[in-house]
């Protein structure tokens, strides 16, 4: 049997790394705990990431990736709604449902570690500006990057909600909520053009 190739090997690293993630912290995973998850050594563990944060970096890159090309791939189906108002939906349901190790990335950039940190800012501008012009796509009148800025704050703020399990906040309600006002929005921005 062939040896999995330096791809598949980092694959496999990063889903065992998922794994432990849904039940420990990114602090109390150790890189032997990994490398067991994974059925690797310990020096093949070591062959391709240096430390954790190598490794969620890669994971998070993997996931954004995902995530943007299914929103392409949304966007871009003319048999389907994509206005305004459905993209918003579309972009906050896929935020808040399909977190990731987004948690752990933002713990450890606001502790400190400025690898992380300065990668997460990288992407945060990227997947902004992406969203910024399928909005601009859509609507007229409105600030296309205040948009897509406040719809990834709002998306954070609702995986916090959601995370704390905050009594009486209702997250799919909310997002229901923002739905209804966002097709109100568009009709009103559609009337004044």
């Amino acid at each position: 049997m062939a040896a999995p190739r330096k791809e598949d090997v980092k694959t496999i690293i990063m889903d065992a790394t998922e794994t432990l993630l849904s039940s420990h912290s990114i602090d109390n995973i150790t890189l032997a705990m990994i490398a067991g998850e994974a059925g690797i050594s310990k020096g093949t563990l070591y062959y391709h990431y240096k430390n954790k944060e190598s490794i969620l970096i890669d994971i998070t890159d993997r996931y954004l990736s995902d995530q943007r090309d299914q929103l392409s791939i949304w966007a871009e189906n003319e048999k389907k709604d994509t206005s305004f108002h459905r993209l918003l939906k579309y972009v906050i349901e896929r935020n808040v449902y399909e977190t990731g190790p987004r948690l752990h990335l933002l713990y450890n950039a606001c502790i400190g570690n400025e690898e992380v940190r300065a990668m997460i800012v990288d992407r945060y501008r990227e997947f902004s500006s992406y969203i910024a012009k399928l909005i601009a796509k859509r609507v007229e009148g409105m600030d296309p990057n205040y948009l897509s800025w406040m719809l990834l704050l709002l998306s954070d703020g609702l995986i916090l909600q959601s995370e704390l399990k905050t009594p009486g906040f209702d997250v799919q309600h909310f997002i229901a909520q923002t739905d209804q006002y966002a097709q109100m929005l568009q009709i009103s921005s559609n009337k004044q053009q």
